[in-house]
Parts: structure tokens; sequence; C-alpha cells
């Protein structure tokens, strides 16, 4: 196996924090360097995060998509964010605890759902309704 150069962190945190909302410069970066699309960056502590991630927890489903057609692996918080109600509805049948996993900067998957505006409104009723029927049974 052929051995792979590291990208320069410098370019890592360049590019996971202009995918918070800047989309030119995504995809400038992303053309001059495509292994960029699923590298993450950790702000420190362990809060690692990719260009998916920060697309998904700021509502740029724009980038998100881009991020997504450029290959960037599709995780729960992305998911959610884009309304992707079934995909949403079958991880938490699989992982019921996924309701209080936190995603970068300790935001929860909820919020994701907040920020997918009208796109995310039937995964964010979802949510809504498990973390009900969670907090009913406890």
């Amino acid at each position: 196996m052929e051995k792979k150069q590291r990208l320069e962190t410098s370019l890592v945190e360049e590019f996971v924090g202009k995918a918070h909302g800047d989309f030119q410069e995504v995809k400038r970066l992303l053309d001059q360097e495509p292994t960029l699309v699923n590298a993450a960056w950790d702000w420190g502590g362990g809060d690692w995060e990719t260009a998916l991630g920060a697309a998904a927890h700021t509502g740029r489903r724009d980038i998100a998509q881009y991020l997504l057609d450029h290959g960037a692996r599709l995780d729960i918080f992305a998911a959610t964010m884009l309304g992707y109600t079934e995909i949403v509805r079958a991880f938490v049948a699989q992982r019921p605890d996924a309701l209080s996993f936190l995603g970068p900067h300790g935001i929860p998957l909820i919020a994701h759902a907040e920020m997918g505006g009208a796109e995310a409104a039937e995964v964010l009723v979802f949510l809504k309704e498990q973390v009900k029927r969670s907090s009913d049974t406890e």
C-alpha cells in the first residue's frame, strides 16, 4: 500500500473553517485539494469537525450538498440538517441514544434539525416526538 501524504494542517483548518459559510472558498479549496473533502480538524479537546459537520450545524445546505456530491461521508448530523427523514428514523431506531449525541462543538442532533429550516421540519418533528417519548418513559 502506497503511503499517502498528510494534508497541511493549516489547509485543513482553513477548509473546515470556510465550510461554516463561505461556499466559494470551499469550492476553490476543494478544487485545489480534493482530498480535503473528508479531512477533519481538531478545534481542541477532541472537538473534531469536518467541512460537512461545519455546514451541517450552520444550516449551509448548499455547502453540505456540494461536499456530498464530491465524496463527503454522510453522517447523522448532516442527514438531520438536510431533512433525510428516513435515514434519521432508521438511525434512531437502531441507536435510540442518538437523541443525546453531540456533534462538533457539542451541538446536539436536534439543533441540526432546527438549522435545516423548512426542509428539515419533518425530521425536527420526529426528533421532538422521540425526545418526548423517551422522557415520558423515564
